[in-house]
């Protein structure tokens, strides 16, 4: 009785999965001064938008936050290397938020409101290195699009009212997400394939910092139409590496707006290649198939 117990156990058991879902990494946010409020006093916190997980999630992958190591933790940092990270993972996302510091890209503020955060940098920065050299995709959002320029030897304008003063606003603090404004597409390059039936699009804005001179290997995609401003660029490299400065996760909802799915999209769909490109090679630890991205209904 008991081996018919046994082999009736075993013939019950789920089948083992072929498949998984794609797993993104997503760069945290850093929130250095607490508000007395929240409860967590003398403490640190580090945490993801909620519209950025869900953009990522409704097309079928999985998000995680990739929190920052400290230098001064008394075991992470010794023990769990980047790289350890970043071969658990298929590509990742940088947040926007905090202003990129001008001493990141060789440069001293120009006013102390723009002294920008150097701790999150440095992390980011890591991150992105580490996922290019894996061949990883990434994709920068506002600040990541600020700081993957910035990772490949470009500068930023600390402050467009002020370096750039023809320029039209792209911040209004009372409007905040619903600030808005048109890009016009640089014809030829790779973002006009993904929008094929608009030169156009209308977008969040919500920066008073931009790309000013542009990285080794970038190329733009994307500038505001009213002034110029660069607002998308690529990176011409043997691994995917894109960056837009409005905020598609956003959209969503705001039939006004650009489409967002299509670069999710694209940037997914490069994601399972890299992963089973690697799978085929033997370079993948996890045997099962990555999912492809799923298409809401309209994309």
């Amino acid at each position: 009785m008991p081996d018919r117990a046994v082999a009736s156990s075993r013939r019950k058991r789920p089948p083992v999965p072929t498949e998984r879902p794609l797993r993104i990494g997503v760069s945290a946010r850093l929130l250095h001064s607490v508000p007395q409020e929240l409860g967590f006093r003398n403490k640190i916190l580090q945490y993801i938008e909620q519209s950025l997980a869900h953009w990522i999630m409704e097309h079928g992958a999985v998000a995680f936050m990739v929190p920052a190591v400290a230098h001064d933790s008394k075991h992470a940092a010794r023990h769990l290397k980047v790289d350890h990270v970043v071969q658990e993972l298929d590509a990742l996302v940088l947040q926007g938020g905090a202003d990129v510091a001008p001493q990141t890209y060789g440069q001293t503020p120009i006013d102390p409101r723009w002294q920008g955060d150097v701790v999150r940098d440095r992390y980011e920065l890591a991150l992105l290195r580490a996922f290019v050299a894996q061949k990883k995709p990434v994709l920068g959002v506002c600040r990541g699009a600020q700081l993957l320029n910035v990772a490949f030897g470009g500068t930023l304008y600390q402050d467009i009212a002020a370096q750039c003063p023809a320029a039209h606003p792209h911040v209004e603090t009372d409007l905040y997400d619903q600030h808005e404004h048109d890009v016009t597409f640089v014809q030829g390059t790779a973002l006009t394939r993904l929008y094929p039936h608009a030169s156009q699009l209308r977008v969040t804005s919500i920066h008073h910092q931009a790309v000013a001179d542009i990285g080794k290997g970038m190329v733009v995609e994307a500038v505001s139409t009213l002034d110029g401003m660069v607002e998308a660029i690529r990176w011409t490299g043997d691994s995917y590496a894109r960056g837009v400065q409005w905020h598609p996760e956003f959209h969503h909802g705001r039939d006004a707006l650009a489409d967002s799915s299509p670069i999710m999209l694209d940037f997914l769909e490069a994601s399972r290649a890299a992963a089973l490109q690697r799978l085929n090679a033997g370079r993948e630890p996890d045997p099962r198939l990555p999912l492809a991205p799923l298409r809401l209904s309209g994309d």
